[in-house]
């Protein structure tokens, strides 16, 4: 599949956004000003400002982050517009749907099954065949040791036994941060550990409210290699989907995270 030039692609999101609002004829009659703002904006003025990029913030990644927001934010219309463009910028199917499962874990089955059908029938307008190969790589058996194991590799030593720890009451949220939100989806083949850990803080940020877990997911994010100033672009790129205050919430715990 070729890889659009970052001009190209944001050209073609622009192209399939008016197309997109053209064919409600309310939005393109009633609102032609917006949508001219809103488009400089997003697609020209975000995309090619120094401060919001990084070299490692290829199209294909900052694509996987805006899906992310969108998820996390319920753009249900927003995400259908920009699957055919983050596809033709090189984003798998595997890895858009991988992404969309482990949302489940930070917002919800209720906020995520929208969005997949919405995958499913772009994947079958493609002709994708569905199912897609299956990319777990634990048993019902292995989930929790291997989730174990991957919390301790982002977040270190201080995670070993952490899902029989806590007070009694709450201790099986501890062990279900281990062997489902860790096991099941972060050891899933798809996508890797720092594509995993930058979705994650996409759908914290865009869900707002999530604070203590965005902080903590920052600098988790620092742990496997995704920079500050990696991060920072990833919350400008998404700003014209998620708005002011949760970007400059998002950037405060960056911040908050890089200072210890």
């Amino acid at each position: 599949m070729k890889t659009l030039r970052k001009v190209d692609m944001f050209e073609e999101l622009h192209r399939k956004m008016n197309s997109f609002w053209n064919n409600d004829r309310t939005l393109s009659e009633t609102d032609p000003e917006f949508i001219k703002l809103f488009s400089d904006f997003a697609y020209d003025e975000v995309v090619n400002e120094p401060g919001a990029n990084h070299p490692e913030l290829d199209d294909k990644t900052r694509s996987l982050a805006i899906l992310a927001v969108l998820v996390g934010c319920q753009g249900v219309e927003a995400f259908e517009m920009m699957l055919p463009v983050a596809y033709e910028a090189g984003l798998t199917s595997v890895a858009i749907k991988e992404m969309v499962y482990q949302a489940t874990a930070y917002c919800g089955f209720g906020k995520t099954l929208p969005f997949l059908k919405k995958l499913n029938d772009f994947l079958g307008a493609a002709n994708v065949h569905l199912p897609l190969k299956a990319q777990g790589t634990t048993t019902p058996e292995t989930r929790a040791e291997a989730g174990e194991a991957k919390q301790i590799e982002i977040f270190g030593e201080g995670m070993r036994g952490f899902a029989q720890s806590g007070p009694e009451e709450t201790r099986h949220i501890n062990k279900w941060l281990a062997d489902n939100c860790f096991g099941d989806y972060y050891t899933r083949d798809g996508l890797n550990t720092r594509e995993r850990e930058m979705i994650t803080l996409c759908f914290l940020a865009a869900q707002g409210g999530c604070e203590p877990q965005l902080t903590s997911h920052a600098r988790a994010n620092m742990a496997v290699g995704n920079e500050k100033a990696f991060l920072i672009a990833v919350v400008s790129q998404c700003m014209p989907y998620i708005g002011y205050p949760r970007t400059l919430n998002a950037i405060r715990c960056i911040n908050d995270a890089a200072q210890g």
